[in-house]
């Protein structure tokens, strides 16, 4: 899986191979300055300076290497990932300049799945040196956060159920001395009805459960981070297809983000009372799955009428994000495998945003673009909650036209979120996330995937990083 050393290390000087990077635009004036043969080598590997291309240049007895990119100036968390992922094995160095940003990508670039490989071989590992010492361990955190979303996605469903979640939980808690909780069975069924009877279908063994975690100070600003945990989603009664079940390991992704920036919040000591929330569930099909037409109620009062069982992701979320408000905390933010809507208006790589404040969205779509994570806001238009009317209950859990998927899901998951004791709605941010990556990109390998973690953690650190308090 992805336990890979360290592959980014303080430049002390040791020995280590160059590596010039180059764009198209300078390649010409750069080549100059090699020998005759040196540029023969490169025009044989076909090299011109475009962006991830990767040379090797013969230097006596020796070689170093060249990358082509974007900017040499100005590099992005990806630029060198084709250089991790091709070059030899060995220890590397920028010819002059730090890596800066590209020291994460280097790392995920590295990352590999070969838990069911019996054959699995894999190349020593890539070291690059950087300077910026205090950026190191930072950048190593963040990757083994993506790594951790990575591996747990990529896991089958046999393997990474409710219980397998709840291990993880509890790894945590026990790695940072926090307080673990599980509700399971009757109490679950009395405390949280939408989360059993979305998961009451599943095998024993797959038995649905509320996990949570409590760490940090109690007098510290209070923060709940909630993600969606059906670990394996065959749409109950309202069956989805072959195709649309052939990934559904990855709808537990919303979970996967919440533990891994969980991981993140408790091992950077930010100072935050910290809450998380894994409503962790299969939702299957059995003669006691829940049906079309139920009615269920909800931990927050509300009853909600069953217009399609494969619209469960926001039963479970609405459950948990009444259990979070309860807590009064400043900020909620959710993680979800929620809609296919969302993917049709955005594609995998950009998770849709949505919030109740705009000063949040500006935080969190700032902090992305700062660290290549970027999200998408998408409106929460309270002219589309009437789709949610039902005849016979409070609301519907899906509406019956094909507008708005995302947003309408969103409003949905909007009533279950609470307000402060003063009556101020709490600050919310949801993230309606792919979890799962089509197609490999530099640095960034194909099957699970996180997005908008990174954009969330850079977020809570530059709003309770340095004095613990929300901005007004």
């Amino acid at each position: 899986m992805s336990n890979k050393p360290d592959l980014i290390q303080a430049d002390r000087e040791q020995d280590a191979i160059r590596i010039h990077l180059v764009n198209k635009e300078a390649f010409d004036s750069w080549a100059r300055t090699l020998s005759g043969g040196q540029r023969a080598a490169l025009a044989a590997q076909k090299f011109d300076g475009s962006g991830y291309q990767v040379g090797i240049i013969p230097d006596g007895d020796d070689w170093f290497a060249v990358g082509g990119v974007a900017n040499p100036d100005t590099l992005s968390s990806w630029c060198l990932g084709k250089l991790a992922e091709e070059l030899p094995p060995g220890t590397y160095r920028l010819a002059d300049r730090d890596p800066g940003p590209a020291i994460f990508g280097w790392q995920t670039a590295q990352y590999s799945f070969t838990r069911y490989k019996s054959d699995a071989e894999e190349s020593g590992p890539r070291i690059l040196l950087s300077k910026q010492v205090g950026a190191i361990d930072p950048a190593l955190a963040e990757a083994r956060a993506v790594n951790m979303v990575c591996d747990l996605v990529n896991t089958p469903a046999e393997d990474m159920g409710p219980a397998a979640l709840e291990d993880i939980a509890a790894g945590l808690a026990k790695k940072y001395s926090a307080e673990l909780t599980v509700t399971k069975g009757d109490a679950l069924e009395r405390e949280h009805p939408m989360i059993h009877a979305v998961g009451r279908a599943a095998a024993r063994s797959h038995a649905p459960r509320l996990i949570e975690l409590v760490w940090g100070k109690p007098e510290s600003p209070r923060l709940a981070i909630v993600g969606k945990g059906v670990c394996f989603d065959s749409g109950g009664l309202d069956v989805k297809s072959s195709a649309g079940m052939l990934l559904m390991k990855k709808d537990m992704g919303g979970a996967a983000h919440a533990l891994a920036l969980a991981d993140l919040i408790m091992g950077s000591g930010l100072p935050v009372r910290l809450h998380l929330l894994v409503p962790a569930v299969e939702n299957a099909i059995s003669g006691n799955a829940f049906r079309p037409g139920d009615v269920l109620r909800s931990r927050k009062g509300l009853t909600v009428e069953i217009g399609n069982t494969d619209a469960e992701g926001r039963l479970v979320l609405g459950d948990a994000l009444a259990k979070a408000s309860e807590e009064y905390p400043e900020l909620i933010i959710d993680f979800a495998t929620l809609t296919g809507a969302a993917r049709v208006a955005l594609g995998p790589d950009y998770p849709a945003l949505m919030t109740r404040r705009d000063n949040t969205a500006k935080e969190l779509l700032d902090a992305g673009a700062e660290c290549d994570d970027p999200p998408w806001r998408m409106p929460l238009p309270e002219a589309y909650a009437e789709w949610l009317k039902s005849d016979i209950a409070d609301i519907n859990n899906s509406h019956t036209n094909s507008f708005a998927g995302a947003s309408v899901a969103g409003l949905f998951l909007d009533k279950f979120v609470g307000d402060q004791k003063d009556g101020t709605p709490i600050d919310w941010a949801h993230f309606d996330t792919f979890a799962w990556r089509p197609f490999a990109k530099p640095g960034r390998p194909k099957g699970g995937a996180a997005y908008g973690l990174r954009a969330a953690f850079r977020m809570l650190q530059r709003r309770y990083g340095r004095n613990g308090s929300a901005p007004a």
